[in-house]
């Protein structure tokens, strides 16, 4: 294994490890690290909201701003200053959520094939989350102001871009004008329309991106910073003053850390860091090309147009298109630089779940790798080779999740599948009608492609088409929640249903069960 590769599965299962612990205290679907995008959303939100009121007060001349801003704070602690406090807090947690997010989705390889859009409109994002950040203390005027706007003045003026320096803007009082002063207003109000212009861009290949939280992390992380604004209330330093060098600042390490980083490497080596680790995250999904599996086919005699295919693909890859055989009737057409081989759109396809006798299992859209009727088959075949005088269980599991291998033995039939979302809830039911005493169904809990875990929750739950039927015994199958490393949790979860096997069987034959 090469040393990078070692060492990027290394840091992901670290990772891993701290987001179970956090699935511990809040849940899969409470846990922030499991929805940083959307969290990073929030955040944006709340800056946008907060930021509105505070330029309604904002005193856009240099020499009025700081009196503004500090007024704000000293005159109406409990309103001004408290949204004052969020409004930095929240731009640092933003800044700490897209740092995190950007390593998440690095640790688990999600930059290449289709996922290449997301990952090269994503990056430049995040320059722009520090450009927006580092513009905001510039409007304060105060000291710390003072201090980030030279020191990015003289940083901008290690490149030979510009005929006259940018400090020049900078040598006295005079030299800040008003007009200079509404050109950092500028910027700091352009960029963030450019961000948001930006993330528009980088969810267009995402189907149902999340740009919420859930409303629980969301209200926990508005109490959160506003507690944190409450506790430690932001407060200006004294007033810009450029005849002299700020003394003593408290600097703000999350978002301000760049300039005595720069100080300490100096300014032309930073701007090669930088480039070079804007480069590094721009090639890597070149860098990295597994061999990816077939896309999805229709099969366009079975496609019936019903727009369940389209309605779940996490990446937008189906679209519907007119067929070419029926009159008025659409029918699905997968896009190959968008398919992620998932198979999910097998699971929602209604065709492979047909209740009939027929001689093979065909569906509307399949995956080439991993026919749904091969899995039928193969189905049949492992109940079949089992003793039938015995309990029989069936698992089916995700490549990316739990190895459901783990649990297979003479009873139990195993079957890893590309994504569980692929599973066609009518499985279960096959299952149970060719003697499977019970059905393990194991999904990620940070679904890989986004949307499986859930739409097999909800098909199988009877929530969303095609669901499972409402006559299969619910003891009977069993949906539980196992990312990789979590084999125990199988282990339970197939303890819980031989569990509930041998109470059904008790209660069915009391006798039997007496002379156990």
């Amino acid at each position: 294994m090469q040393p990078a590769r070692a060492l990027r599965l290394a840091s992901l299962a670290v990772w891993q490890r701290a987001e179970h612990a956090f699935d511990a205290i809040f849940g899969a679907p409470g846990n922030p690290w499991r929805q940083l995008g959307a969290l990073g959303f929030l955040l944006l939100w709340l800056l946008v909201a907060s930021g509105i009121v505070l330029y309604a007060v904002l005193d856009t001349s240099a020499t009025g701003a700081w009196q503004s801003i500090d007024a704000l704070s000293r005159q109406q602690p409990v309103l001004g200053g408290l949204l004052r406090s969020l409004h930095r807090y929240a731009a640092d947690a933003l800044v700490l959520v897209t740092l995190a997010h950007l390593l998440r989705e690095a640790l688990h390889g999600r930059y290449a094939h289709f996922r290449r859009f997301s990952w090269w409109t994503g990056v430049p994002l995040l320059a722009l989350v520090f450009v927006c950040a580092v513009g905001g203390f510039w409007l304060n005027w105060d000291q710390l102001g003072q201090y980030s706007a030279l020191a990015t003045a003289e940083w901008i003026d290690a490149l030979p871009l510009l005929a006259a320096p940018v400090t020049r803007n900078f040598i006295d009082v005079a030299a800040v004008s008003d007009r200079l002063f509404s050109l950092l207003v500028f910027v700091h109000l352009g960029v963030p329309l450019l961000l948001v212009f930006g993330l528009w861009f980088h969810i267009q290949r995402i189907s149902r991106a999340a740009v919420f939280p859930t409303r629980a992390l969301a209200l926990g992380t508005v109490i959160a910073l506003l507690a944190l604004a409450w506790a430690a209330p932001v407060m200006s330093h004294a007033p810009a003053d450029l005849t002299r060098e700020p003394a003593t600042l408290a600097l703000d390490w999350i978002v301000l850390a760049v300039h005595p980083l720069t100080r300490a490497l100096g300014a032309g080596p930073m701007w090669l860091l930088l480039a070079a680790a804007l480069a590094w995250l721009l090639v890597l999904p070149w860098l990295r090309q597994p061999r990816q599996a077939p896309v999805a086919v229709v099969d366009p005699a079975n496609c019936n147009g019903c727009r369940r295919c389209f309605d779940d693909c996490p990446y937008a890859a189906v679209t519907m298109v007119a067929h070419p055989a029926k009159r008025l009737r659409q029918m699905a057409q997968v896009d190959a630089d968008l398919c992620a081989s998932c198979g999910i759109c097998v699971g929602a396809c209604p065709s492979s779940t047909p209740f009939r006798s027929a001689a093979a299992l065909v569906t509307g859209i399949d995956m080439p790798a991993q026919p749904i009727g091969v899995l039928r088959r193969q189905l049949q075949q492992a109940l079949a080779a089992m003793d039938a005088a015995a309990p029989r269980f069936v698992a089916f599991g995700c490549d990316c999740g739990a190895h459901v291998a783990s649990i297979a033995a003479p009873d139990v039939a195993v079957f890893s599948l590309v994504c569980t979302g692929q599973l066609p809830p009518s499985f279960v039911e096959y299952a149970l009608r060719d003697g499977a005493d019970g059905v393990l169904v194991a999904a990620c809990q940070g679904c890989e492609f986004r949307l499986g875990a859930r739409w097999i929750a909800e098909r199988l739950g009877g929530a969303r088409e095609p669901h499972l039927r409402t006559n299969v015994p619910r003891e009977r199958f069993l949906l539980t929640g196992a990312d990789a490393g979590q084999e125990p949790v199988l282990l339970a979860a197939l303890a819980t249903l031989r569990h509930r096997h041998r109470s059904v069987d008790r209660s069915i034959s009391p006798t039997a069960a007496a002379h156990e």
